[in-house]
C-alpha cells in the first residue's frame, strides 16, 4: 500500500500510524484487523479520525469521530450494516470508487462514485468532512462524493442539511444504528422532527397544533415560512443555526469559537452541543424542544410520560394495563381486560365505566373535536363507540366552553401539573373499584439505553478451539492476577503513608476530589501564590477569597474557609461534592484544594469582573443594559442545569449578587456552593435541613416559617437578584415610601414598592418599568425586555412557592424572547 503519513510519532511503544489521505493510483484500503494503525486524520489539526469503529461484539462501522472525545461519532457509512472484524477492508479502487466489504466476500456499502482520471484521493478535512477527490489538473481538484451529503445523525458547523438529506437519531445509546426520529424539510418547505415508529408515524416539533394555522398567509403559526422552497438549514462556528423556513436558533454560548455539533439523539431531542479545547465533556448548550415528554412515541401506547426534575422522564402504564416488555419502555402497555365491545346492555350502549386521570393528555388519534360538550354528553358519545378508548375533556379559554375529545388510540400521552383537562380513561363495568389505586409509579426510567451491543455471527469465521491461543489466555489470566496483587499492597502502603489525608467519612470527600482530577495543592504554595493572603477580592459566610497567581503564572481565585471545625469541613466538603459532579459554562469551575492540618482551601477558576454585586456597586456604569439582560438568562440557565440536568439535584440556597461571578466578556457564573443542600434522587422527599441557610433579603418565605424546602428558594432568590439588577436597589437597604413598607423585612419593601409601581402603571395605563429602572441606565434600556424581565421577577417571588415558575421555565422565557429579538435584529 502507498499511504502518505500525516506526522511521525517518535518515542512511542506501539507505532501508530496516521493516514491523511488515501490514494487510488492503485487499489488500496484500510483493513479492519489494522483499526488502530490504518486511520485517516485530519490535518494540520487532527481535530477528526476516519477509520473502523467498534459498534459490538465482533461489528465495525466505517466512521468519523472527534480525535479527542472517540466516543463522539459525528458519521457512519455503514450504521446498519456492521461488519466482520475478520477480513473486512475499506478500498479505493482504481476506478474512483469507494467500497466497504464485509470480511472478503460481499460489498456492503460504497458511494457509487467513477473518475475519469485515475488520480484520485479521499481526503478528511478538518471540518470533519469525508471528501473524494478527482484531480483535473496540477491545479484544480474536484469533489466527486463526500460525506457532508450523507448525514447520520448529526450536523456540524458549515454542513448543509438540505431538501434531499435528514437526520436520523441512533437506536439508543449503545446502538448507533438508524432508529426513530428524523429531523428534515418536509414537503411544505419547513423542518420538522418526526417519529417514524414500527407501527405508527407522527410529527411532533414544532408543535403539531400549530402546523395548520395561517398557511393561508405562508405562515405555519409558529414563525415558520413555507414559501422558501430552497429547503437548507446550517449551523455555524458560533453557536447560530439558520434555516430557509425562518426558524433560527443561538446556543445559550453564542460567539464563542468552540467544537459544535447538532446531534438528534436517541431519545428524540434535537440539541446543540459545545466543548473547548482540552475539556473531556460536551456540554448541551440548546436543545429545539424543551419538555421532553413531548416528543412523540418515548413511552408507546397506554402510557404516559411525567417528568420531574429531580428524577428525570418516566414511564407509567395507565390503569388496567401492563408492559408489553418490562425491558422496552417504547413498546408500551397492553390491556389486562376483555375488549370492551363483547357484549352490550340493554340501553344498547357498551357496558363502560370510566376513571378519571387527572393532569394527563394524549396527543391525536382522535374520533373527532365536540366543542361545547358537558362530561356527560362527551361520556354518552364514547360509550356509543366500539372503538372508542377513553376521551379527553377540557376547558378552552379561547372559546370559554369545555372540549371533548374521544380517543381511538391512546398515544403520545404525558402529564402536565398545569394542564387544563383530565382524561378519562374507558374500563369494563365488571372491574368497579379493581383499578382506583393503579394510578401510581409503576413506571420504567425514560432515555436509558434499552438496547443491546449487536453481536454478529459469521459461519465463515468461526472454528475450532486453537489450543495454543487457549494456553496464552491462561498465562494472561495469570499474569493479570498478580499485577492486580501488586498494585493492591503499593496502594496500601501509600494510603497508610499519607499524613494529610483524614480517614472515615471525611477521607471519602478528598478521594472524590481526587478521582474528579482535580490538583492538591499544599498549603505552602497557596500562601505563596497570595502573597501570604494579602490581596482580598471577596468575602463571605464561608470564607474569604484572594487573588492568586500559580507557578504556571495561572490566576486563580483561592477560597479559604474560617477555621470552625465543624462548620468549616462541612462546607468544605459540600464543595468538593457538589462541584465535582457538576459541568456547565454557567457554573463556576473549581481547580483544586487544599486539606492540611486546619487548613480549608479551595482553587477557582479567576473571574476578571469579579461578583455582580461589586459591578452594581460601582460607578463605572459598567454593566449596560444587554449585558445585564444577558447576566440573567445566564444565571437561569445555570440554576436550571442544578436543578433539572445535573446527576443529582443540587439546592444552591444562598443566589444573590456576591455568587454571581462575570468574566472578562461579563458572562455569568454561579458559585460558592458551600451552602448548597445535594438530594440524591432516589429519595426526593428527603428535603430536611440541618439550619437555615442564605442571606437576609434574598431568602425565601419558606426558610422563616419553616416550611419543605425544594428548588424554589432558588427561585424566590433568583427573583430577588432580577429586582436589584433592575432597579439599582439593594433589598437589604429597602425603599422606604410608605409607613406601611417601613415596618416590612427589608426585601419586602423592595418587592411591594415595584408591585405597586406595577399596579399603578396598569391603572393609569402608563409604561411602569420607567419608574423603577436603575438611574445608572437612563433611557438606554430595551422597554420589552425590561418589562419581560420585570415581569419574570414578580413571578419569582410569590410568596407561595408553587406560583413560582422553574428556572428551566425562566430561562426559556428570556431566551425566547432573546433569540426572537437577535433574530429580527439580524433580519
Amino acid at each position: 500500500m502507498q499511504m502518505a503519513c500525516s506526522r511521525v510519532c517518535l518515542g512511542v511503544l506501539i507505532p501508530l500510524i496516521l493516514f491523511h489521505k488515501l490514494h487510488a493510483s492503485s487499489s488500496l484500503s484500510l483493513s479492519v484487523e489494522k483499526l488502530k494503525e490504518d486511520v485517516i486524520v485530519s490535518s494540520p489539526k487532527p481535530t477528526f479520525t476516519a477509520g473502523f469503529y467498534a459498534v459490538g461484539q465482533n461489528a465495525f462501522c466505517f466512521a468519523i469521530w472527534y480525535t479527542n472525545s472517540p466516543n463522539t461519532l459525528v458519521w457512519i457509512a455503514n450504521r446498519d450494516h456492521p461488519v466482520n472484524g475478520k477480513r473486512s477492508t475499506l478500498s479505493l479502487l482504481k476506478s474512483g470508487n469507494l467500497v466497504l466489504t464485509d470480511a472478503a466476500q460481499f460489498q456492503v456499502w460504497s458511494t457509487n462514485t467513477a473518475a475519469t482520471s485515475k488520480q484520485v484521493q479521499l481526503r478528511l478535512q478538518d471540518n470533519g468532512n469525508l471528501v473524494l477527490l478527482e484531480s483535473q489538473n496540477i491545479s484544480s481538484d474536484v469533489v466527486i462524493w463526500q460525506s457532508f451529503d450523507f448525514p447520520t445523525d448529526t450536523l456540524l458547523p458549515g454542513q448543509a442539511l438540505t431538501k434531499s438529506t435528514s437526520l436520523v437519531s441512533s437506536r439508543s445509546g449503545s446502538n448507533h444504528s438508524s432508529g426513530f426520529y428524523k429531523l428534515f424539510f418536509d414537503s411544505e418547505n419547513v423542518l420538522r422532527i418526526m417519529y417514524e415508529g414500527p407501527q405508527v408515524s407522527s410529527v411532533y416539533w414544532p408543535d403539531p397544533w400549530l402546523q395548520n394555522n395561517n398557511f393561508g398567509n405562508g405562515g405555519t403559526g409558529n414563525g415558520r415560512s413555507t414559501y422558501n422552497d430552497s429547503r437548507v438549514a446550517v449551523l455555524d462556528d458560533f453557536g447560530y443555526l439558520v434555516s430557509s423556513d425562518n426558524f433560527t436558533f443561538r446556543s445559550i454560548d453564542y460567539g464563542a469559537v468552540l467544537k459544535r455539533r447538532l446531534t438528534l439523539d436517541h431519545d428524540g431531542g434535537a440539541r446543540l452541543y459545545s466543548k473547548n479545547d482540552g475539556e473531556e465533556n460536551w456540554t448541551m448548550s440548546g436543545e429545539f424542544r424543551s419538555h421532553p415528554c413531548y416528543v412523540h412515541g418515548i413511552c408507546g401506547a397506554n402510557s404516559y410520560c411525567r417528568y420531574d426534575p429531580p428524577s428525570g422522564r418516566k414511564c407509567s402504564c395507565l390503569p388496567g394495563h401492563s408492559w408489553v416488555d418490562s425491558e422496552d419502555w417504547s413498546q408500551g402497555c397492553k390491556p389486562t381486560f376483555q375488549h370492551l365491545c363483547s357484549k352490550k346492555n340493554s340501553t344498547d350502549e357498551y357496558e363502560a365505566r370510566f376513571l378519571h386521570i387527572p393532569d394527563v393528555d394524549f396527543y391525536g388519534y382522535d374520533l373527532g373535536y365536540f366543542g361545547n360538550y358537558s362530561y356527560q354528553q362527551c361520556e354518552s358519545l364514547c360509550k356509543q363507540l366500539c372503538e372508542c378508548k377513553g376521551f379527553q375533556h377540557s376547558f378552552s379559554d379561547e372559546n370559554a366552553f369545555f372540549q371533548c375529545y374521544p380517543k381511538t388510540h391512546l398515544r403520545n400521552g404525558n402529564s402536565q401539573p398545569g394542564f387544563k383537562g383530565s382524561f378519562f380513561l374507558r374500563l369494563p363495568l365488571s372491574s368497579r373499584d379493581e383499578y382506583e389505586n393503579t394510578i401510581q409509579n409503576n413506571g420504567l426510567v425514560c432515555g436509558g439505553d434499552t438496547e443491546g451491543s449487536e453481536l454478529l455471527k459469521r459461519s465463515y469465521v468461526q472454528g475450532g478451539e486453537n489450543g495454543s491461543v487457549k494456553f496464552m489466555l491462561w498465562f494472561a489470566s495469570v499474569l493479570g492476577g498478580v499485577e492486580l496483587v501488586c498494585i493492591f499492597l503499593v496502594w496500601c502502603f501509600l494510603f497508610r503513608n499519607n499524613r494529610t489525608l483524614p480517614s472515615g467519612a471525611e477521607g471519602q470527600g478528598y478521594v472524590l476530589a481526587a478521582a474528579a482530577g482535580f490538583r492538591k495543592f499544599s498549603y505552602s504554595e497557596l500562601k505563596q501564590a497570595t502573597k501570604g493572603f494579602s490581596e482580598e477580592i471577596g468575602r463571605g459566610g464561608g470564607g474569604t477569597v484572594y487573588k492568586g497567581v500559580l507557578t504556571d503564572n495561572q490566576v486563580v481565585a483561592i477560597k479559604r474557609l474560617h477555621e470552625v471545625a465543624n462548620q468549616g469541613e462541612s462546607e468544605f466538603l459540600a464543595e468538593i461534592s457538589i462541584i465535582g459532579r457538576l459541568n456547565h459554562m454557567n457554573l463556576i469551575s473549581m481547580l483544586g484544594y487544599c486539606a492540611e492540618g486546619k487548613h480549608r482551601l479551595l482553587v477557582y477558576e479567576y473571574m476578571e469582573n469579579g461578583s455582580l454585586a461589586h459591578n452594581l456597586s460601582s460607578a463605572s456604569n459598567a454593566l449596560d443594559w444587554s449585558k445585564r439582560y444577558n447576566i440573567a438568562v445566564g444565571t437561569a440557565r445555570g440554576l436550571a442545569y442544578l436543578h433539572e440536568e445535573c446527576l443529582e439535584w443540587v439546592l444552591h440556597c444562598d443566589i444573590k449578587p456576591q455568587n454571581i461571578l462575570l468574566d472578562s466578556d461579563y458572562k455569568p457564573k454561579v458559585g460558592d456552593f458551600g451552602l448548597s443542600k445535594l438530594l440524591n434522587r432516589n429519595n426526593l422527599n428527603n428535603s430536611s435541613f440541618s439550619r437555615i441557610r442564605g442571606t437576609r433579603g434574598y431568602m425565601a418565605p419558606e426558610w422563616v416559617f419553616n416550611l419543605p424546602i425544594t428548588s424554589k428558594v432558588d427561585v424566590y432568590s433568583y427573583g430577588i437578584v432580577l429586582l436589584e439588577m433592575i432597579t439599582g436597589r439593594s433589598p437589604t437597604t429597602g425603599v422606604q415610601l410608605t409607613e406601611l413598607e417601613a415596618e416590612s423585612p427589608h426585601h419586602e419593601r423592595l418587592v411591594t414598592w415595584v408591585r405597586e409601581k406595577r399596579m399603578k402603571g396598569s391603572e393609569v395605563g402608563s409604561s411602569w418599568v420607567d419608574q423603577i429602572v436603575d438611574p445608572a441606565l437612563g433611557s438606554n434600556y430595551d422597554m420589552n425586555e425590561m418589562e419581560i424581565l420585570a415581569t419574570v421577577a414578580l413571578e419569582c417571588v410569590e410568596e407561595e412557592k408553587n406560583a413560582r415558575p422553574s428556572m428551566s421555565r425562566v430561562a426559556e422565557k428570556l431566551q425566547g424572547h432573546h433569540t426572537i429579538v437577535d433574530a429580527l435584529n439580524k433580519e
